[in-house]
């Protein structure tokens, strides 16, 4: 059976995200491998900044797991793979697991482009560039969803 690579983050836009990629998973008959790649945030936790280093890491992969934990239970168990937790940067860590599992097809939310991820290039941006895989990008709430005839 074929597994497919989620990348979520910790956005609202991770349920969106997941609803496209159940929804094509269901259609295809792959199973989803759920991951977070988890690196230090801009903007820390206020109990961050009394932790040790290490710490808050552990404090970060704690929360991705419990995270993507929940989003998980959301899927139907034929469907589930398992889920992941990776340090470092997100685009190299989705495009080294996709690498590693040898997946097909690596989906992915798209968000808004603030003025330095037009510089620097957006984790989306990068996953398209550097991935081996077919890459799926989310882009809305209405992903996927049957629309029907009138989409046909």
């Amino acid at each position: 059976m074929k597994t497919w690579l989620v990348a979520l983050d910790n956005s609202p836009m991770a349920e969106v995200v997941l609803s496209a990629a159940r929804d094509l998973a269901g259609r295809s008959g792959a199973r989803l491998l759920l991951l977070r790649a988890v690196s230090i945030p801009a903007e820390l936790p206020a109990e961050a900044y009394i932790m040790a280093p290490n710490q808050v890491v552990e404090l970060l992969v704690r929360v991705a797991h419990r995270d993507l934990a929940e989003l998980a239970k959301t899927l139907p168990a034929h469907l589930l793979s398992g889920t992941r937790v990776e340090l470092g940067t997100p685009w190299r860590a989705v495009c080294d697991v996709a690498k590693e599992l040898q997946t097909e097809v690596v989906i992915l939310g798209a968000h808004g482009h603030r003025v330095l991820d037009r510089v620097l290039g957006t984790t989306t941006g990068r996953v398209l560039t550097h991935s081996d895989a077919s890459v799926v990008v989310v882009r809305g709430r209405d992903a996927f969803r049957d629309r029907g005839d009138e989409a046909r």
